[in-house]
């Protein structure tokens, strides 16, 4: 007997309205588990995998990949009923649904998050693949585009491939697996054999060479595929993007050389969070050149030291500790404005925010607590964060938190800025390029390293005084680091 659950869009950060179907990971008539991902979606805040709360046939894919989603809306349907479902779900081993309060007063949070308590082990993508099918499947290797982090195999390289008839429910067009065939039949289809849409087979390509092709305003359905198996990579996207300019240079999809490009995600988020900080914290800038070359000689000793072993020592490594240092001693600093209740938050830890520039847009992860960690720990952490941020695979929870914000200017080649608070916090330093300029040293003009930093701070917090001795400890730990043992 059917018994069919829907799961309604999460919120997977805090406040989030909606999120854009990036990929759907699971098909109709698929059999799945508890926590096994569903689709990949993209929110105001990065791109996430969405785990199943039950256990089942997926009888309904209610939106079509790219279409965005408000939070609360369903967007599949699962029979947990009969022997797929058995008694698997959410609610049956104890985790409730999201949102919802259970027996033992405790509120369900998205499946998949929280505290561990099994061990960690890779899940089947499709459990009705064999072992021995995916063993014959076609490898694709891992792109290195914008430094991302590699990601696996399309699901359709490995799933046996369906026959679809479509079937309308609610306006929208779905389709029903009809007939199996193998594996290997699949691998050796073309890409572009079907059309993408709802019960059809997509074009083989990974989530980033989709988001390139649908920047560029290229179907991918017209692309064909010179990876292993048929996938298409951004090599093909590229040619195909040859193949369609026009002589005067004009953009895909545009006869004037205008491009349109719709506003959401992490660009839509981080406008409405720039605008309403903008307008509602007083901004002031300081500026600060700093000769830091006794920073960078140390910086190439710690680099050696066995501590440092495989971990990168960056210039921003030595900078992040002089912010935590400086805050130990300006604790106002690392605070907030409580509009409703007409207070200053003065928190008990520096949750450090990095500012990272990824294909999506710009968005500021942070490592919690990271006054308590050593300078090896403090270097693994940053390089973790921003190396999984711009790969967009960073957790929801990294995303928000933060009390005071780095953000490194300098890796473009620019000295420093006015930077804009991050929404809730009082203060933002701008670490500018590291350059070989004249400079009196002892007496004399001589090469040295030298950087600017721009700190912006909120003037209802932070006055004059505290923002200039804030940043000159900064400076000052970065000019002498002998003198953190001041602090």
């Amino acid at each position: 007997m059917a018994d069919l659950r829907q799961f309604k869009l999460p919120d997977v950060g805090e406040g989030l309205t909606e999120g854009e179907i990036l990929s759907w990971l699971v098909a109709v008539g698929d059999t799945v588990t508890v926590n096994q991902p569903l689709c990949e979606v993209e929110t105001a805040k990065a791109a996430v995998e969405l785990p199943s709360p039950y256990a089942g046939t997926v009888t309904e894919l209610l939106y079509e990949a790219g279409t965005t989603v408000d939070v609360g809306s369903p967007i599949i349907t699962i029979d947990v009923g009969g022997d797929g479902g058995g008694s698997t779900s959410a609610e049956s081993t104890g985790s409730g649904l999201i949102g919802e309060t259970n027996a033992n007063g405790r509120t369900a949070v998205l499946v998949g998050y929280g505290p561990r308590t099994t061990e960690a082990r890779r899940r089947p993508r499709r459990s009705g693949t064999s072992a021995a099918a995916r063993a014959t499947a076609p490898q694709v290797p891992a792109e290195a585009d914008h430094g991302s982090a590699p990601e696996r195999p399309p699901l359709l390289a490995t799933a046996p491939d369906v026959t679809v008839k479509p079937v309308r429910h609610g306006g929208l067009e779905i389709g029903r697996a009809a007939e199996a065939h193998s594996t290997r039949d699949v691998a050796a289809a073309p890409s572009s054999a079907a059309a993408p849409g709802r019960g059809a087979l997509r074009p083989l390509a990974k989530p980033p060479v989709r988001k390139y092709a649908k920047d560029l305003g290229i179907d991918l359905a017209t692309v064909s595929g010179t990876g292993p198996g048929g996938v298409i990579t951004r090599a093909d996207v590229d040619a195909a993007r040859g193949a369609t300019s026009t002589p005067t240079g004009a953009l895909p999809g545009s006869s004037t050389g205008e491009q349109r490009i719709p506003i959401k995600g992490v660009r839509k988020h981080t406008a409405a969070a720039m605008v309403s900080s903008a307008f509602t914290a007083p901004h002031v800038t300081e500026f600060l050149t700093v000769d830091v070359t006794r920073a960078m000689k140390l910086r190439d000793r710690l680099a050696a030291r066995p501590e440092f072993a495989g971990v990168k020592v960056s210039p921003l490594l030595l900078v992040a500790k002089a912010v935590l240092l400086a805050a130990q001693r300006h604790p106002m600093v690392n605070s907030s404005w409580d509009e409703a209740a007409q207070e200053i938050v003065v928190h008990g830890q520096v949750n450090l925010g990095i500012a990272a520039a990824t294909p999506r847009g710009l968005v500021v992860p942070n490592v919690k607590d990271a006054g308590r960690l050593s300078l090896p720990e403090l270097a693994t952490a940053l390089t973790e964060l921003t190396g999984t941020a711009r790969a967009g695979r960073t957790a929801p929870a990294d995303m928000t938190g933060g009390t005071i914000t780095i953000t490194n200017v300098g890796v473009f080649g620019v000295d420093t800025g006015t930077p804009i608070l991050n929404p809730g916090e009082s203060a933002i330093l701008a670490f500018g390029a590291v350059r070989a300029m004249p400079w009196v040293h002892k007496g004399k003009v001589v090469p040295r390293q030298v950087t600017t930093l721009g700190l912006s701070f909120d003037h209802r917090i932070i006055d004059g005084e505290l923002g200039s001795r804030f940043l000159a400890d900064v400076g000052a730990l970065l000019h002498d680091p002998g003198v953190a043992l001041a602090f």
